[in-house]
């Protein structure tokens, strides 16, 4: 499993909308945690902090661990951020609590193997990745850190699509109306323009015509 990125936070002991403006002022965004069974906690999380996780994208998709201050450690999800509608800065982040049995959408990276093994790319094919990371819908205690694909046999022109990737146990992807295109090993460049050159066309052959010998009168 995927060593889950962290979101430290403190306690909030003052709620409500002056908690909330002091809590900016120094340096935090207020937030709360809820679902799960525990009631729900008021906390602070370190602007700076924050900020970075959100510049990474897919912070909405991504199950977090968060450490919280005489708390055990959680899994949460983001279900709401808030933003200054001047700033665009975050002023309020909502967290959900996930049991071990809870099931998240998530965004899964590829990885390819047995380049080595792979016909097409030995003949000087391109291996072209169209989806470096795949949503997935997978339980809160059994992440992938990857999805593995074998390349081995691939030749030039032949694609891989969800449907021929085995998924790890558990998982399964959210588009499930069409066979959608993972990878692809396509022709070098030079292969390429000289297929072109052939489909239009061989060169032209320039033809003479042989005159008829001269009888003489």
């Amino acid at each position: 499993m995927a060593e889950l990125p962290q979101i430290v936070a403190r306690t909030r002991q003052r709620t409500g909308k002056g908690g909330a403006r002091q809590a900016r002022r120094d340096g935090f965004v207020p937030g709360i945690v809820y679902g799960g069974g525990p009631k729900p906690v008021a906390i602070n999380i370190p602007f700076n902090h924050l900020f970075k996780s959100l510049k990474k994208g897919r912070f909405l998709s991504t199950l977090f661990n968060l450490k919280i201050d005489d708390h055990d450690d959680v899994r949460v999800i983001c279900r709401g951020v808030q933003r200054d509608v001047v700033k665009d800065l975050p002023i309020h982040v909502d967290l959900m609590r996930l049991n071990l049995t809870s099931r998240v959408n998530l965004f899964i990276p590829t990885r390819f193997i047995n380049e080595q093994e792979c016909t097409g790319l030995r003949r000087g094919g391109v291996l072209t990745v169209v989806r470096p990371e795949i949503e997935l819908k997978v339980t809160a205690n059994n992440i992938p850190s990857d999805i593995e694909i074998d390349l081995t046999g691939l030749d030039i022109g032949d694609v891989v699509t969800i449907s021929s990737v085995e998924l790890p146990k558990g998982t399964r992807p959210m588009i499930t109306d069409r066979d959608f295109v993972i990878a692809n090993i396509s022709a070098p460049s030079g292969l390429r323009s000289t297929e072109s050159e052939e489909e239009e066309g061989v060169d032209e052959v320039e033809e003479t015509e042989t005159p008829e010998d001269e009888t003489p009168e």
